[in-house]
């Protein structure tokens, strides 16, 4: 009842596309000065967000596109677009947002979506739901997609000890450094898209 190929193939793409020691400083940057039970239910629902814009594509992922009329490399452009606006925000300090919603928005972006939930994580999930033979196939796949976001709430919830070690002045290095590698992310990620749309053209 499980197959450990389709299970190790998924769980490695997705860790890599994922890439949670990457993640580990933005996540830092972006929950700085909080106290630390919020941070840990940041971490939370962090995870809890992506795993629902996972599951969602996975099971209706080909059909929202299609409806919608949205290609994948348009998909791709948008996620890097607002990554770099993050980023920006990042490089400049302009990170603060409104009190009553800083914590929410900072979970679900771009904690949540576009950097776990991003468009790789979701093209990867729906080809893999697609491509799954049987109820065998769909438990591995399921499982590598369960099993990823324990892993991602693991190194958010325990990366929180490295704030009480760096410090303030720590903090500040971690946050411009996030938006270094925020700002690549986002624009590989468009350049892939473009290149995508031209090759299709």
């Amino acid at each position: 009842m499980f197959d450990v190929a389709v299970f190790g193939s998924l769980f490695l793409t997705l860790f890599v596309i994922m890439d949670p020691p990457g993640i580990t400083p933005i996540f830092l940057a972006l929950t700085a000065g909080r106290p630390a039970k919020t941070q840990r239910r940041m971490a939370l629902q962090a995870v809890a967000v992506a795993f629902g814009v996972i599951a969602v594509f996975g099971l209706l992922g080909q059909q929202i596109l299609d409806y919608l009329h949205v290609s994948v490399p348009a998909l791709m452009i948008a996620g890097g677009l607002l990554l770099l606006l993050i980023a920006l925000d990042l490089l400049t300090g302009k990170t603060d947002e409104p009190t009553q919603t800083k914590d929410v928005n900072v979970a679900l972006v771009p904690l949540g979506m576009p950097l776990l939930a991003g468009p790789g994580a979701i093209v990867s999930v729906i080809l893999a739901v697609q491509h799954a033979d049987g109820v065998v196939g769909q438990v591995s796949v399921w499982s590598a997609i369960v099993a990823m976001h324990v892993v991602l709430w693991l190194t958010m919830r325990y990366s929180l000890l490295i704030i009480r070690v760096i410090r303030d002045g720590g903090v500040v290095l971690v946050t411009r450094l996030a938006g270094m590698m925020l700002s690549a992310i986002a624009v590989q990620q468009i350049i892939n898209g473009v290149t995508q749309v031209v090759q299709n053209a």
